[in-house]
């Protein structure tokens, strides 16, 4: 994943402030995933589930990351298109929602390891997290897809 982030920075990175903002954003939540992927019990190496103090910065950046995908990129996408009259089209909208059918799945894990305690069961946390890597990569994958759709719209004005 972070081999795929870094190809897509060089692709689309400086091209627009809000497509740099979201892979910043892209970057941190990936970077807090392999601190806590690493961390697994199935790993030779180690013998001990991550702390609740790590599961929890997790969490949180993953919390951020839906949240200002939803409600602050987006949103300035819409606000730059507004400014030179394109409309989102059908591709963009359809790639947007698929986006979203992603959400939940990703809240639910925050939302069950948010406020995790010492001695809360964690049997289950490894199996889990890897599921969330799927479904990240699966939403990074469309997310890249919607930055070339966005990144082709900002670049021609409607009309040309």
């Amino acid at each position: 994943m972070l081999n795929k982030l870094k190809n897509i920075q060089e692709q689309w990175g400086g091209s627009s402030e809000v497509i740099d903002q979201w892979l910043d954003d892209r970057q941190r939540l990936l970077v807090a995933y392999c601190k806590l992927a690493i961390n697994q019990p199935n790993n030779k190496n180690i013998t001990k589930l991550p702390s609740e103090n790590e599961i929890e910065d997790f969490c949180q950046n993953l919390v951020e990351y839906i949240s200002t995908g939803h409600f602050k990129i987006y949103d300035m996408v819409k606000a730059q298109w507004e400014s030179t009259g394109f409309k989102a089209t059908d591709e963009i909208n359809d790639t947007y929602f698929k986006i979203v059918s992603t959400t939940d799945p990703l809240l639910n894990f925050a939302d069950k390891y948010l406020d995790i305690k010492e001695g809360d069961d964690l049997e289950h946390f490894d199996l889990e997290l890897s599921r969330l890597g799927e479904i990240l990569e699966e939403r990074f994958e469309v997310e890249d897809c919607l930055i070339q759709l966005i990144a082709d719209s900002l670049s021609v004005p409607p009309g040309a």
